[in-house]
């Protein structure tokens, strides 16, 4: 049995995701203090920002580098992907409802952003898992 076609459109989802990913990683990565303050985020601890840099990193990087790959590739790494941005999205959304973040307005954006590209990766992992 032959794997499905990988959909062109996720392939270029791919490189979006890259782009942006490198986008935020590295300012994160090398700036976090200003990074943080430009988006008046409350609180920055250094560890923990560079942390989140570095994930974004490897997501980002892999993404880029596994846009060519099989559709069985395609399946174990949005497998990866929904995993990351649905943890990510229920986190931000407690940070919102218990800790203080409502009034941040950058937190709103970081969880549209999130649980967008999670529908987006649960859409394509759907589509290639028929």
């Amino acid at each position: 049995m032959t794997s499905p076609p990988v959909p062109a459109s996720l392939r270029t989802w791919f490189v979006i995701h890259f782009i942006l990913d490198l986008a935020f990683a590295i300012p994160l990565f090398l700036f976090p203090h200003a990074t943080l303050a430009l988006f008046g985020w409350p609180a920055v601890d250094p560890l923990a920002t560079r942390l989140v840099a570095a994930a974004l990193f490897g997501i980002g990087i892999e993404s880029l580098l596994g846009r060519n790959a099989s559709a069985e590739s395609f399946k174990n790494f949005l497998n990866l992907k929904i995993i990351w941005s649905g943890s990510a999205t229920l986190g931000i959304l407690a940070s919102i409802v218990w800790n203080g973040y409502a009034a941040v307005p950058a937190a709103w954006l970081l969880l549209v952003v999130f649980l967008a590209f999670n529908l987006i990766w649960v859409y394509h992992r759907v589509r290639l898992g028929r």
